[in-house]
């Protein structure tokens, strides 16, 4: 039996958040390849707690970690150091990450592994390329080699004529260096890549570069209107893919910023970690609103992000490319 009137019903939910941040979390055991990965989910979670505002919702997903792990982000919960965590056994890392997304409406939404070391600023000088670029649907913040080749068929379709889309030098060569020293690279990769990346200029203060890794990115909340809500692999096949393509369907842009805000750590502890945690300090909040996008026609879809492509991508127009776009003449014929 129900009596009386329930007084929350019916009311209008109001966001008080303007940015969130999804973290899965997977650390089975504490042993092997896994033997310093708690040390590091600490340092990332730290580096977080102290370059980020007050208006941030952290939502964890705890993705079938041992006891360890588990209560040690139950403690971060009771000290409200995080506002949200989902237990879970391991449901595959594109799942974990659906998880943490439902039932919220924040502008704005980092999703980052549990090995990233977050810089400071990261977070203001992702919300100015979102508020100075209007396409801008993916916003990462470490810097990669030749992004460009990878799920930006319509920002360079949208940008090919302009002027102001250029190779540039490299801003932070050793940033670049330490992130494939990350992923257990061999320094034998070719150098120019060192040297110059594709960029946009915005404006006299702001140059972004095309393009954007997923380990750590910002995307608008738009890009999730309409998701999948499963896919059937734990790591790899087309759910490492899956949130890199996503926001072409809306016609978004994946870009970077030009500087470097993050490190990625891997699992092995090193010395240089603990030193780099940047101290606790007050961050501005930079607001930020957007008016959300329809899909794209289908046939533009597929003229901007394939037939281009595939176009572009052929030996001879590449090289023109390349040349067009201002890369010195002794670095093309090898990059």
């Amino acid at each position: 039996m129900r009596v009386g009137y329930n007084p929350y019903k019916d009311q209008i939910l109001e966001g008080t958040y303007h940015h969130q941040v999804v973290i899965p979390v997977y650390i089975p055991n504490q042993e092997g390849y896994f033997k310093d990965s708690f040390a590091i989910l600490k340092l990332c979670l730290e580096s977080l707690f102290n370059t980020i505002h007050n208006k941030t919702f952290i939502t964890i997903i705890n993705n079938g970690s041992d006891q360890i792990v588990s209560h040690y982000l139950d403690s971060l919960l009771e000290e409200k150091k995080i506002h949200e965590l989902i237990h879970t056994e391991n449901i595959g890392k594109l799942n974990a990450v659906l998880k943490g997304l439902a039932g919220h409406n924040i502008e704005l939404v980092t999703i980052s592994d549990a090995d990233v070391m977050f810089l400071p600023n990261w977070q203001m000088e992702t919300v100015k390329v979102f508020k100075a670029i209007a396409k801008a649907g993916v916003v990462g913040i470490v810097p990669q080699f030749k992004m460009y080749e990878s799920n930006c068929g319509n920002v360079l379709f949208d940008t090919l004529l302009s002027a102001k889309l250029q190779f540039i030098p490299v801003k932070n060569k050793d940033a670049l260096i330490r992130f494939y020293d990350s992923i257990g690279w061999d320094r034998n990769y070719n150098q120019d890549y060192l040297a110059y990346n594709l960029a946009l200029e915005i404006s006299a203060g702001l140059t972004v570069l095309i393009g954007s890794g997923h380990f750590v990115a910002t995307y608008k909340k738009d890009v999730f209107e309409t998701i999948i809500s499963y896919n059937n692999y734990k790591m790899g096949g087309n759910s490492e893919g899956y949130l890199d393509t996503v926001p072409l369907e809306k016609d978004y842009w994946r870009v970077t910023t030009q500087d470097n805000y993050a490190y990625h750590m891997g699992n092995v502890l090193e010395d240089w970690m603990e030193i780099i945690v940047a101290p606790k300090a007050k961050q501005e909040i930079i607001y930020y609103d957007s008016k959300k996008k329809k899909r794209l026609n289908p046939t533009i879809y597929c003229i901007k992000n394939r037939f281009f492509v595939k176009f572009i991508s052929s030996k001879f127009l590449a090289k023109l490319f390349l040349k067009w776009k201002k890369l010195p003449q002794e670095i093309i014929e090898k990059y």
